[in-house]
């Protein structure tokens, strides 16, 4: 015996409001909370499942946005995830989470791949960028969104932020509490942020905020396994008070090391990371971070990602997020302390 399967023309009657009503509140769009609530009660006492191949077929749409990280395992990208989602999902979209790899030309294959037609658009946050990319993504048949740097001279919508400037304020910040020889344990010189902290961390050291002189490892990737491997290198170098970590992973290699060294951090050893991760959050002692608004990046990502869907033709728009420090125990021993030492 088969079952008769409940349309949205039964549910818009049984709610007892119009069709067009009913498909925007089941999707959340343009809807009120009291119509979103009659509609879905409606749609549960019927058993009504959205039709999903058909709606796409109707309206020649996936629904399906790509959000395309290097490493799906790196908690920052999970924070943009989440965000991301949260935005979508009330307009009917489902996010589909994706590997560029570590290469542009695996990135610039990904991103020509949305030919196929499997999504409606791409957030994208790739570690390193080159014309070739940049080509690709301004051809792609879909809107694209770029998580990094900021592309407005390219005409690609984009979300990027200050993290130079974010290294900076954590630098400062070690020096206003007595650090005087600071060491800057940093990821791959050839990616966007790379490039970007190490730029933050010399002019830092320009402006003074490094007396006692300054030391710089790089790690080949932006792991916690990586940083441990670099952390031993520059621990290795005699006089370091404080390290100033490019991303939080690294923070924790970093703390990794120095405990092997039987430093103590924050008395022996300041650490400061940046992402301001949950795992930085919850570690034992807790990173001092400098936060690159992964969730506010996300979000803004996602809303120009709808405006590109609804309109591909708007012109590119660029959203900046600037960091902020967040102090915690991993750098909160003072000057005063170490002269009761």
């Amino acid at each position: 015996m088969t079952s008769t399967r409940a349309t949205l023309s039964q549910v818009a009657e049984r709610a007892g409001v119009s069709l067009a009503s009913t498909s925007r509140a089941l999707h959340g769009a343009g809807a009120s909370k009291a119509m979103v609530e009659r509609v879905r009660a409606a749609a549960a006492e019927l058993g009504y499942r959205p039709d999903a191949v058909g709606r796409s077929l109707r309206m020649k749409k996936t629904f399906q946005v790509a959000f395309a990280v290097a490493d799906i395992g790196n908690p920052v990208y999970v924070e943009m995830m989440r965000a991301i989602h949260g935005v979508l999902a009330p307009h009917g979209y489902r996010v589909v989470v994706m590997t560029t790899g570590d290469t542009t030309a695996s990135t610039a294959d990904l991103v020509r791949s949305l030919n196929s037609g499997f999504v409606d658009g791409m957030v994208i946050s790739p570690l390193r960028t080159d014309d070739r990319l940049i080509r690709e993504i301004q051809q792609a048949p879909v809107p694209v969104v770029v998580i990094g740097r900021a592309l407005d001279d390219h005409g690609i919508s984009s979300v990027s932020t200050d993290s130079a400037g974010g290294i900076g304020a954590a630098v400062r910040h070690l020096h206003e509490t007595g650090r005087r020889r600071i060491g800057f344990l940093n990821g791959p010189l050839d990616t966007t942020p790379g490039e970007a902290r190490q730029r933050g961390f010399d002019a830092a050291v320009l402006a003074g905020a490094c007396p006692e002189g300054s030391e710089a490892v790089v790690a080949e990737d932006f792991t916690v396994a990586a940083g441990l491997v670099a952390a031993r290198r520059l621990l290795a170098r005699e006089g370091l008070d404080a390290v100033v970590a490019a991303n939080d992973l690294l923070a924790i290699g970093a703390i990794h090391a120095a405990r092997e060294l039987g430093l103590a951090v924050p008395d022996d050893l300041a650490v400061t990371g940046m992402d301001d991760t949950e795992i930085g959050r919850v570690f034992c002692p807790s990173l001092t971070s400098v936060s690159l608004g992964s969730t506010e990046r996300g979000r803004a990502a996602a809303q120009l990602m709808l405006r590109l869907a609804e309109d591909p033709e708007q012109q590119a728009q660029q959203v900046a997020v600037g960091p902020a420090l967040i102090v915690r125990e991993s750098s909160e021993f003072t000057a005063s302390d170490r002269s009761e030492r």
